[in-house]
């Protein structure tokens, strides 16, 4: 950073007297697998996956003296008053999100307004975003006050772009509340809290060991509780997603808070279920999962990445073999909880029978939900290094490929394995008899939640019945896997079982048309592409 730079941003860290008006923009996402846009029109009004943590971190971190407003454009598009209301504008994204934050940045720019952008993709690749004029490369800490001084300073554009690096990053501890006041909470799918930030392994794919480091940072569980307090006090829909890449990268630490969680659990009735990311080899943490039993967690979402071993070694993910994989996911569900898989195709080692060997893998271990995945390579990893060395990157835009990886097998090939495994493993009956193994091998498992005050709220049976209504109305008499649909519900209602009838309802609906979009090329084939695609979604619903 410049000497300049530094006098200008005088008085970092305080709180400064100059009131500036800051508009947080968070950009639509291009629709994939995993944000359930498909389900919206099923639900009372969702319009958005989960609260995007780190703008409202931000947006908390600002002085108090000065005015923010957040809009989400995965609900509604910023209008130009509001670019004309703001001193600055922020961004903040992923890869996926490039071309949406590219597009805020003319707007803002079209209005006069400064543009500043930070975020998980920028702080990977900063040279992809010349138009905007800070770049917040890095996590909360030192960067981040220098650019409040800056902004204090003043709100013209300079004269050319500011790259502000963080260097000493702030303690997770020491993070605020994010500002979930700023956001419609109720309107999103999930609720979205932060534990800790990091993960020990090096998968040869994951860029969060070079972003967040390998040792994990905490935060403590009076700052977890706290959060829950909030997002339940700002109307939090029925499940909270904790967004660590991996829960159990500090297994101590967990194990810690899990009373915490607990004990929030029994003081609020239940009023939420939790869902979470870690690796694998949880199964062999009995006494977590059962600590997490007891505080409602029903989902685990696991990178398996593929069944095949060898497969595992080459991409450094051998700690997938410490228990044979379908023994951890049936420990897993004998604890109550259900597994998302993540699953890659495109690797190295692939053959022309991996496709078929996912297939395999699915029915034998009747995981209901799988994110099927090209292979993307993201910067700041060793894949994107090695791929590099080997020149196999590629412009996935340019060569107008669903991956920027040039894969082993030729590329139609590999596109045509991932469209078959799509089809063929959502098709309605067979989604439908993975969830029936579910109601069976898992759900029988979980903690038997109070039928407290918080759960039947009249906001909660209102919610429950709207989508009930719906759901029988679109997918039980006007969708074209109502026969499905109907083996399924018919069994739910004669036990009075009405929760997994909206569960998976909605999560199954989802599944079946982003599958069929896909399969009939509406729909990106890695989630971590930003390839222009689809980037509009109409409500849609069963046919």
């Amino acid at each position: 950073m410049s000497q300049a730079v530094e006098d200008q941003a005088h008085g970092r860290g305080e709180t400064h007297g100059n009131m500036r008006k800051i508009l947080c923009v968070f950009p639509r996402y291009v629709p994939s697998f995993g944000t359930f846009e498909y389900a919206y029109p099923l639900t009372d009004g969702v319009r958005a996956f989960m609260p995007p943590q780190g703008l409202l971190v931000i947006a908390a971190v600002l002085p108090k003296t000065w005015e923010v407003r957040f809009i989400d454009e995965n609900m509604s598009p910023a209008r130009a008053a509001d670019f004309v209301w703001a001193d600055a504008v922020f961004v903040s994204g992923m890869h996926i999100q490039r071309r949406r934050m590219e597009d805020i940045c003319e707007r803002a720019h079209a209005a006069g307004k400064v543009a500043v952008l930070g975020g998980p993709s920028v702080s990977a690749c900063a040279e992809l975003y010349p138009a905007f004029d800070y770049l917040h490369v890095g996590e909360l800490g030192d960067a981040t006050d220098t650019l409040i001084g800056l902004l204090a300073a003043g709100v013209s554009r300079p004269r050319e772009q500011i790259v502000l690096k963080t260097k000493s990053r702030r303690d997770l501890c020491d993070f605020p509340e994010p500002a979930y006041e700023l956001a419609e909470i109720g309107r999103y799918f999930l609720g979205s809290i932060q534990f800790s930030s990091g993960c020990p392994y090096t998968c040869e794919f994951c860029d969060i060991p070079g972003l967040y480091g390998r040792v994990p940072r905490l935060k403590t569980p009076a700052q977890v509780i706290g959060e829950l307090d909030k997002l339940l006090a700002c109307g939090v829909n029925g499940s909270v997603y904790f967004v660590d890449d991996n829960l159990i990268a500090n297994r101590r630490a967990l194990r810690d808070l899990l009373p915490h969680l607990i004990q929030w659990q029994k003081r609020n009735g239940y009023a939420v279920s939790l869902s979470c990311e870690a690796t694998l080899n949880i199964a062999r943490l009995p006494e977590i999962l059962s600590l997490m039993r007891e505080a409602a967690f029903d989902t685990i979402f696991c990178g398996i990445e593929t069944p095949e071993p060898e497969a595992l070694k080459a991409i450094d993910k051998g700690h997938n073999m410490v228990v044979p994989i379908l023994d951890a996911v049936s420990t897993i569900n004998r604890h109550g909880m259900e597994v998302v898989s993540g699953i890659i195709l495109g690797l190295d080692t692939d053959t022309r029978d991996s496709g078929t060997r996912i297939l395999e893998f699915l029915e034998q271990s009747k995981i209901p939900m799988a994110t099927i995945n090209l292979l993307q390579a993201l910067p700041r990893t060793p894949l994107w290094d090695r791929l590099q060395q080997e020149n196999r990157l590629l412009d996935e835009e340019d060569a107008g490929r669903e991956s920027n990886v040039d894969f082993k097998l030729p590329y139609d090939d590999v596109l045509a394995m991932w469209q078959s495994c799509m089809e063929k493993a959502y098709r309605p009956d067979t989604l439908f008899a993975r969830y029936e193994y579910q109601m069976h091998a898992t759900r029988p498992y979980r903690l038997r939640r109070p039928l407290s005050r918080q759960r039947l709220s009249p906001r909660n049976i209102v919610k429950g019945l709207v989508i009930l209504a719906r759901l029988f109305w679109f997918a039980g008499v006007r969708g074209d896997y109502r026969r499905s649909f109907w083996k399924f519900t018919l069994r739910r209602l004669r036990h009075g079982q009405i929760e997994p009838i909206l569960s998976v309802g909605l999560c199954a609906h989802h599944l079946i048309m982003f599958a069929r979009d896909a399969c009939a090329g509406r729909g990106n084939a890695s989630h971590y592409s930003a390839k222009a695609r689809g980037l509009e979604l109409e409500a849609t619903l069963p046919r």
